[in-house]
């Protein structure tokens, strides 16, 4: 990703709609010098997801203009779980669960973020060294007696809450008083001034810059961004085939890729400049795209590659594009077997056993029949002889080809297709 910053971070943040609101006095502390700002992550999976692209781009935004971020993982309240926008209480996680979400959380983070090799590297730092030792009495009396339960049901996040047939837990309720702890910390141990998040972790955010103001008389301040949904409403990073990951192995890059490529023109712009660093010019070049020539769906390639390649690397872009491409009759030279399993995922298909192309093998007039792609043998030798049949995307012209099983992908697929889009998987079995 490339491209120019803005005069400050918090004009990046205007300019890019990632600014939602933030405390009195913080934009003048964040042009007046360089500051520490953290943002939690969740890690209740081994893997973040689309939805997190947005925090971790406000934490690049926020190292590239020459603030010191921290990424704060939660796992000693990631085993509690955070109110906020949950209509139930989440399954508490284990030990040995909570390592492994860290792991893979660490290491799609260094994607983004340099920890090393300049003057403000990124810091990446775990919640349960300090949580984990807590002494109950002793938090109760230093850090509890600081927030009334009044102030604690007013915000939205217990609220919401309250009100649902769900309730609230003890332990979900102690989450803000947690994450307040966090904040002060941070401000003790790394001069962490600043917390950024979505706009319904004001209350939490708020909440820490308030417990650092009655205990160490100091001044911390909340930065958060909108909440990110499509323009008819649905919430970012949902689809119908479930969550987009950024684990290759939850979701491919070819689905990752697949899922920027289909995004609504409506929505594009906005995106671009979310999750990627392209600059305003480079932006406004693709929006006169979109009005223009909405056709070509260039703003949506370029979020696409962008992002893609930001999450997965060059050479996963290279393969993604080439997925795409085989879908509009692209060269399949190169994939393999799950490659080809994954793009046509949603096409028709059917199994044949590997012991009838075995031998002489198989007619291949006799398989466009047997797959629907054909209704008769006569119409598929026509299809054949007028030059639209094609198997793993070449062009076949022998009317009397026989399909042995060197033709399947890795032994295990074959792909047909007939004419420019009309495509059939068949896998071998057996």
């Amino acid at each position: 990703m490339t491209g120019d910053t803005a005069p400050n971070f918090v004009e990046e943040l205007r300019w890019r709609g990632l600014l939602y609101d933030m405390t009195e006095g913080a934009d003048e502390a964040l042009t007046s010098g360089r500051v520490t700002a953290y943002i939690g992550f969740d890690p209740t999976a081994d893997s973040l997801h689309v939805g997190s692209l947005l925090p971790i781009m406000i934490l690049v935004h926020l190292q590239r203009h020459g603030h010191v971020p921290i990424a704060l993982v939660g796992g000693g309240t990631g085993m509690i779980g955070d109110p906020s926008g949950k209509t139930k209480e989440r399954q508490l996680l284990s030990d040995e669960d909570l390592q492994r979400n860290l792991d893979g959380i660490r290491s799609q983070l260094s994607r983004f973020l340099r920890f090393e090799g300049v003057d403000n590297a990124a810091l990446m730092v775990n919640n349960a060294d300090w949580l984990r030792p807590l002494n109950l009495i002793d938090f109760l009396r230093d850090i509890g007696k600081h927030f009334t339960v009044n102030y604690m049901v007013a915000k939205d996040s217990v609220k919401m809450r309250l009100t649902s047939e769900e309730g609230i837990s003890y332990t979900e309720f102690s989450y803000m008083l947690l994450q307040a702890y966090d904040f002060m910390v941070l401000y003790q141990q790394y001069g962490c001034t600043f917390q950024m998040g979505g706009s319904d972790q004001w209350g939490n955010i708020t909440a820490g810059a308030e417990l650092i103001r009655r205990v160490l008389d100091g001044k911390a301040h909340a930065v958060t961004n909108p909440l990110v949904t499509t323009t008819s409403g649905v919430k970012f990073g949902k689809t119908e085939a479930g969550t987009i990951w950024l684990d290759a192995r939850r979701t491919s890059p070819f689905r990752f890729y697949q899922f920027w490529l289909n995004t609504p023109d409506e929505d594009v712009v906005r995106y671009l400049k979310f999750f990627t660093l392209l600059g305003p010019g480079e932006v406004a070049q693709l929006e006169r795209s979109v009005q223009e020539q909405p056709h070509l769906r260039e703003a949506q390639r370029t979020l696409a590659r962008e992002v893609t390649r930001a999450v997965h690397g060059d050479q996963a872009l290279a393969a993604a594009e080439q997925a795409s491409d085989v879908l509009f009759g692209g060269e399949i030279a190169g994939l393999g077997a799950d490659d080809l399993l994954d793009i046509f995922a949603e096409v028709p298909s059917s199994e044949v056993q590997a012991s009838v192309l075995a031998g002489e093998g198989l007619p291949l007039v006799d398989l466009l029949v047997s797959t629907g792609l054909e209704s008769s043998k006569k119409r598929a030798r026509q299809l054949i002889e007028s030059g639209g049949c094609y198997v793993n995307s070449k062009r076949i012209d022998e009317t009397e080809l026989r399909l042995g099983l060197g033709v399947a992908i890795d032994s295990r697929v074959i792909v047909l297709r007939k004419g420019k889009k009309q495509y059939h998987l068949v896998q071998v079995t057996g």
